[in-house]
This record gives C-alpha cells, sequence and structure tokens, in this order.
C-alpha cells in the first residue's frame, strides 16, 4: 500500500487542462478541484458544451487492466439503465495518459446525499443495489481482487508499521489485535461462504447524489468481489435503515441473510483498511494536512481500543 512520495507533484493546472484536450475535448480554461484524496478530480469547463469531471488516478495503486474492468463495470451498468456515471469513451478509449499520468473523463451530474432515515429513500437505494448486484453477478473481476482480511487488514497492518506513525509502545497490542481481526475475518468469511460479486465497493452516502429525479452512483474507484452486504450496511445508520434497505433489495433479487452475521466484521476490516490507507499515503501531502489528528498518538491509541471492542462484538 506504500504510495509513491508527492504522487500528484507535477499535476499542475496547465498539465490537467492539456489532458482534457488531448482527449478530444476543448478546454475554456475554467477549472475547479472537487473534493478527493485518492485520486485528484476537477471540474474542467468546455467551450460549447457542459463541463466534464477528469479523474487522474493514483500513480501505482490500479493496473491498466484493473481500471479496464472498472470502466467495463460502470459502461455494463449504464447499458442495464442503471444511473451510475460511467466514463466518457473517446476512440473507443476511456483511459488516457498525459504526461505520465493517468485519467479518465465523467460527465458532471449534480446532486445532494440521500436521506437515510426516509423509507422511500432507502427502498430505492435497496432496489438500485439489487440491480446493481444483478448486473455484478454475471462475471467475475479478474484482477481487482476482493474485500478479504489479507487485503483489509493485513496489507493494512504493514503499511502501519512500515509509516512510522504507530507510536512504539503500542506496536505489541496493535500487531495482537490487527492480526487477531484478520484471523478470525478468515473464520467468519469461511464459516457463512458467502456468495462473492462485482460490487460498487465503497457505497457510502457520499458516492450517491440525488436529485430529483431520483439518485445516482458515483466513484466505483473501490469495487471489487465480495459478499452483497458490504453495497448496504455502510448506507444503513441504523438497524431500521438495513431493514428498509433489504426491503427495497428483496423487491428485485434474494438477499441471504445470513450476510448480516458478517456487518461488524466489514466493519472493522474497514477501519483496519482506513488507517492503513492514510499511512501508506502520509508522504503525500494532501494526507497530513487532512489528517492530521493521524499523527498523534492519542489517535493510535483510540484506534487499538477501537480494535479490541470490535474483536468482542465479532
Amino acid at each position: 500500500m506504500r504510495a509513491l512520495e508527492a504522487p500528484y507533484a507535477a499535476l499542475d493546472p496547465e498539465t490537467v487542462l492539456d489532458a482534457v484536450d488531448e482527449a478530444g475535448f476543448l478546454s475554456d480554461g475554467r477549472l475547479l478541484p472537487l473534493a478527493s484524496y485518492e485520486n485528484r478530480v476537477y471540474q474542467v469547463g468546455i467551450e460549447d458544451a457542459a463541463p466534464v469531471v477528469a479523474k487522474f488516478y493514483r500513480p501505482g495503486r490500479w493496473s491498466d487492466a484493473a481500471i479496464a474492468e472498472e470502466h467495463a463495470f460502470a459502461l455494463e451498468l449504464a447499458a442495464a439503465e442503471l444511473p451510475v456515471v460511467a466514463p466518457l469513451a473517446r476512440g473507443g478509449r476511456t483511459l488516457f495518459e498525459h504526461a505520465g499520468f493517468r485519467y479518465a473523463l465523467y460527465p458532471r451530474r449534480g446532486g445532494r446525499p440521500p436521506e437515510l432515515e426516509s423509507p422511500d429513500h432507502l427502498a430505492w437505494m435497496g432496489r438500485l443495489i439489487a440491480r446493481l448486484h444483478g448486473v455484478g453477478s454475471r462475471a467475475p473481476f479478474r484482477v481487482r481482487g476482493s474485500i478479504d482480511a489479507d487485503t483489509f487488514a493485513r496489507e493494512a497492518a504493514r503499511a502501519v508499521l512500515a509509516s512510522g506513525l504507530l507510536p512504539a509502545h503500542l506496536e505489541h497490542a496493535y500487531l495482537d489485535r490487527s492480526h487477531a481481526v484478520a484471523d478470525t475475518a478468515d473464520e467468519r468469511f469461511a464459516a457463512l461462504a458467502p456468495s462473492r460479486l462485482r460490487l460498487h465497493g465503497d457505497c457510502h452516502a457520499g458516492n450517491v447524489l440525488w436529485t430529483d429525479s431520483g439518485p445516482h452512483f458515483v466513484d466505483l474507484d473501490d469495487a471489487r468481489m465480495g459478499p452483497a452486504v458490504q453495497d448496504l450496511w455502510m448506507l444503513a445508520p441504523s438497524p431500521g435503515a438495513l431493514d428498509g434497505l433489504l426491503d427495497g433489495y428483496a423487491e428485485f433479487r434474494d438477499f441471504d441473510f445470513r450476510e448480516l452475521d458478517l456487518v461488524e466484521t466489514l466493519r472493522t476490516l474497514r477501519q483496519l483498511h482506513w488507517a492503513g490507507w492514510v499511512a501508506a499515503r502520509w508522504h503525500d501531502p494532501a494526507f497530513p494536512r487532512a489528517f492530521g489528528h493521524v499523527g498523534e498518538p492519542r489517535w493510535w491509541e483510540q484506534h487499538v481500543q477501537d480494535l479490541g471492542e470490535a474483536l468482542e462484538r465479532m
């Protein structure tokens, strides 16, 4: 998970505009950075047309083949009339390269977060996720990997230990608890043997935008193989909300209710993975600025304590 130091230092506004022009769009010079840490994302004005969104992939994270799978999945979902913001193609290509950066272009789509206490919104989202999973079950990802203990716990722990952020007096407890989470997750997945399908992978409220015509999904950057419940639990702020999502889901697809026993495991893996993600990217200047609290010993003390409590719940 270790990232290149300052990977976007050479990505200046001129480079962004030149990249958009090179892909076949004529930019008008307007450039607006959008919130993103993993990648760099910009809204770019286009002459006599709607703006586009340019997404510059973090160097070293995904292979070209993995990005191609992400794009193909998004286009497959769009072809199935699911409201997904899919990449724009030019000359049969959706992945471009300029000045050493790989990037994709998307139509601009606005919206507001879903109301996750609204029964109507929850049922609507449940129906859409079921349809997304129907498409996701047609074929597997070959290279994008899966949601599992190796990727989300063991690899994350290695990144934390390599970063120098973890205080020395916490290393023993962190190692014990992160290893225990990984081993327990392996056991839970083995015991339940859930079906694995192509997922959105990071289906939280920030990746769903709602308009007067309904919701649409954005950002498939974390799409992986995994159990269906992964795309549901992050949208449920309460057990009642999860019930609402599942009511809508059941209208289009059967749900294996044994997967509900994985929610605490998936939640804990996400905690470990987030810490590893930040640690691996600490050399990117954007990360200490945005997550300065992660550089403080008290944050790691709380993280290790949280892992212990999560193990008890698991």
